[in-house]
C-alpha cells in the first residue's frame, strides 16, 4: 500500500492523507477533519467544542475498512467540501445552522485559498478514482458521515428514532436502478449483522440523500461509480462531551466490513 499527503495550500498543515491499494471499493470521511490553517484560526468566533460537534469525529477510523481511500484532515469550517462550491465556505450564520463562526469574516484571499483547497481535493479524488475505473471497471464509494441525534442538550431525550437510524444509506444523487443490487445488499447485510446482541435500523434516505460529494461522483463516473453516502447515527461517541466508546466504534467498523463481501459480489454480477 502506498500512502501520501497533499500540502500544496499550506505546507505546516496538510490536507488530506491518500491511502491506496487493490480492490474497487473505495472511502471517504468528509467532514472527520479537525484541522484550521492559521489565518482562518485567528478570526475563529466558534467554540472548539461546538466546531468539534458540528464535525464529524472517528469517521477517518471507519474509512480503514477499505485499501483505498482519501481523508480530509481540515475541518468543515474551513471548506465543506460536501456543499457545491459556492457555499463550501460558511460565510453567514445561516450557512451553518445559525452558529456565528467568524469574529470578523474571511476576507476574499482567504476565501479563494479555500476554495483552492476545495479544487485540489476534487482533482486528486478524480485522479485516485479514475485509477479504480481503468482496473476494475465499476467501484463502490463510502461517503461516510456521522450526525447529532440529542440537539436539545446533553440530558436531553435522543431524537424521534422513526425519523433518526442508526444508518441511514443515502443514494438519491443516482440512478438508483442501475446500482439497484448494490445498494439492497449493503443495506441487507448491514441489518443482518448482530450489533452487540441487535440489528442496526438502517434505512434509505430518511435524513440525508447525499450531497455534493455523492453529486459530482456520478455526474463525472455515471456509468462506473456508485456512492453509498452512509450517515452513522453517534450512538458510538457522546455527541456532546466528544468522548468516544472504542467498542461501539469497532463494532460497527465490523459491520461495514461484514458487507464487503457482498458488495463485490454484485459488482462481479453487474
Amino acid at each position: 500500500m502506498s500512502e501520501k499527503q497533499n500540502n500544496k495550500t499550506n505546507h505546516l498543515h496538510p490536507l488530506w492523507s491518500v491511502h491506496q491499494g487493490n480492490g474497487p471499493l473505495f472511502a471517504t470521511a468528509l467532514h472527520a477533519g479537525h484541522e484550521i490553517r492559521d489565518e482562518m484560526a485567528r478570526i475563529l468566533a466558534i467554540e472548539e467544542t461546538t466546531r468539534l460537534r458540528e464535525e464529524d469525529p472517528y469517521t477517518d477510523a471507519l474509512t480503514k475498512v477499505v485499501e483505498n481511500r482519501i481523508i480530509p484532515l481540515h475541518s468543515r469550517f474551513e471548506v465543506d467540501l460536501n456543499r457545491p462550491r459556492d457555499e463550501a465556505v460558511y460565510l453567514e450564520p445561516e450557512d451553518a445552522w445559525g452558529l456565528k463562526v467568524w469574529q470578523q469574516k474571511p476576507n476574499k484571499q482567504m476565501v479563494a485559498r479555500s476554495l483552492q483547497e476545495f479544487d485540489q481535493f476534487y482533482a486528486q479524488t478524480k485522479l485516485l478514482l479514475q485509477r479504480l475505473e481503468l482496473e476494475y471497471g465499476r467501484f463502490v464509494v463510502f461517503d461516510l458521515h456521522s450526525y447529532n441525534y440529542r440537539r436539545g442538550g446533553p440530558d436531553s431525550l435522543p431524537d424521534d428514532p422513526q425519523q433518526n437510524p442508526d444508518i441511514n444509506v443515502g443514494t438519491g444523487t443516482m440512478d438508483r436502478q442501475k446500482w439497484a443490487p448494490v445498494i439492497d445488499r449493503f443495506i441487507h447485510d448491514l441489518r443482518l449483522f448482530d450489533y452487540a446482541g441487535r440489528h442496526l435500523d438502517v434505512r434509505e434516505n430518511v435524513k440525508f440523500k447525499g450531497r455534493q460529494f455523492a453529486t459530482w461522483v456520478h455526474g463525472h463516473f455515471p456509468d462506473s461509480g456508485c456512492v453509498l453516502s452512509i450517515e452513522l447515527k453517534k450512538i458510538f461517541m457522546d455527541e456532546w462531551t466528544g468522548e468516544l466508546d472504542q467498542k461501539k466504534l469497532q463494532t460497527l467498523f465490523c459491520a461495514l466490513k461484514s458487507t464487503l463481501p457482498g458488495i463485490a459480489q454484485e459488482l462481479q454480477r453487474l
